[in-house]
């Protein structure tokens, strides 16, 4: 039963769409996967927005109207300097449809890692504090913040199983490790040094939550896990981003599902896009410090393609699928991604920040990167 719940969510899964799945005790009540909260026909959003280059509507209205090439699009959001110019919904969604994140959720665990660095709660490149890891002789002690968020960590991880279900992502959200994720990510074996092997792992951000909830509470009561991470997220984030949608899941120790599971529509995705652009500052002040924002979105050293749980316009090494478009698309461009194709796109010398939301199959995804990076050029 599990795996037939597993293949229907993940479909054909790929470790390149920066996937992540699952859903387990919701934080609130949210919708049902890739469903709308409305029931509305496809329009175009409600807000007046300027006149468009015709050129650029064309190259937005072809990721709706090419969807036998590029999938479902259920939401398109522009900004040029921070100021909506392109909005538009699929049939049933609308501006207030709450959608779900994927691995875009991955990029937001990484924001609220920065704030506790940030306040000297928690150290980049100190022991990453996981109670299981400090035994002494654990190699895994040498773990670093910096490893998790560079996907670097060395612990043993298969993000995609052959067949899917086997895979330890699947296993964690949906099978023997779904009632406590962070033990689960946890408790595997080291593989390799830390920092030696880059390994893309769902795992690894709940790791990151769970450790941003030991920190913001010493209960391991469930809810009040849950609670103290809502709290923080509320006012660490959504109130000084103007975000009023974001709602994050949660297992059933109250640990955050960090690296897949968050519901918000396309203008509060488009918020936190915006607030990467502007690195780190939202409303004239500075939530983030400059050094979190650079190092987030400094290469890694085993993928350039890859930063601090953010993806880079930057070439992958050999064999490894492109995520952006590197050969086109500007070098600072860097986005949020997530399963079946979400995207939080932000090109920073471009002064533009893109949302698309929908479903995308693996093989479609060759057409909507180059509908996407066609976007992007007009823009």
């Amino acid at each position: 039963m599990l795996a037939s719940a597993a293949l229907v969510m993940l479909g054909g899964w790929s470790l390149t769409q920066a996937a992540g799945q699952g859903s387990i005790a919701p934080a609130s009540p949210s919708p049902k996967f890739g469903a709308s909260l409305d029931d509305v026909p496809a329009a175009e959003a409600s807000q007046a927005l300027p006149a468009l280059d015709p050129a650029i509507r064309a190259k937005a209205d072809a990721l709706f109207d090419d969807d036998s090439q590029v999938g479902e699009t259920r939401a398109l959001y522009v900004l040029r300097d921070g100021e909506p110019i392109y909005e538009r919904y699929g049939e049933g969604f609308g501006p207030d449809s709450k959608l779900i994140s994927w691995s875009m959720a991955k990029s937001i665990t990484a924001v609220l890692t920065g704030f506790l660095v940030a306040d000297g709660q928690l150290s980049l490149d100190g022991p990453a504090p996981v109670a299981a890891w400090e035994r002494s002789g654990d190699p895994r002690g040498a773990i670093a913040l910096r490893d998790l968020l560079h996907m670097a960590s060395g612990l043993e991880h298969v993000e995609v199983g052959d067949p899917v279900w086997k895979g330890d992502t699947v296993t964690m959200l949906f099978g023997e490790g779904a009632q406590d994720m962070g033990g689960f990510a946890e408790a595997k074996p080291a593989a390799a040094q830390p920092g030696e092997v880059f390994n893309y792992s769902s795992a690894t951000s709940v790791i990151l939550s769970d450790i941003i909830a030991d920190t913001l509470t010493p209960s391991q009561n469930p809810e009040a896990r849950r609670e103290a991470m809502r709290e923080f997220i509320h006012g660490r984030l959504m109130e000084p981003l103007g975000i009023t949608s974001l709602t994050p899941e949660f297992d059933a120790k109250g640990t955050m599902i960090g690296g897949s599971i968050m519901h918000a529509t396309a203008r509060d995705y488009a918020k936190f896009g915006e607030f990467l652009r502007n690195r780190g500052v939202a409303g004239g002040q500075r939530l983030l410090p400059e050094t979190w924002m650079r190092f987030m979105l400094t290469p890694s050293a085993n993928d350039p393609g890859y930063g601090g749980h953010i993806w880079l316009n930057r070439r992958r090494p050999p064999g490894a699928d492109e995520a952006l478009w590197p050969d086109r698309g500007p070098n600072d461009l860097f986005a949020c991604i997530g399963h079946q194709g979400q995207y939080i796109i932000v090109s920073p010398s471009q002064r533009v920040t893109v949302v698309r939301l929908g479903i995308t199959t693996d093989d479609e995804f060759p057409a909507l990167r180059r509908h996407l990076a066609d976007l992007i050029a007009a823009l």
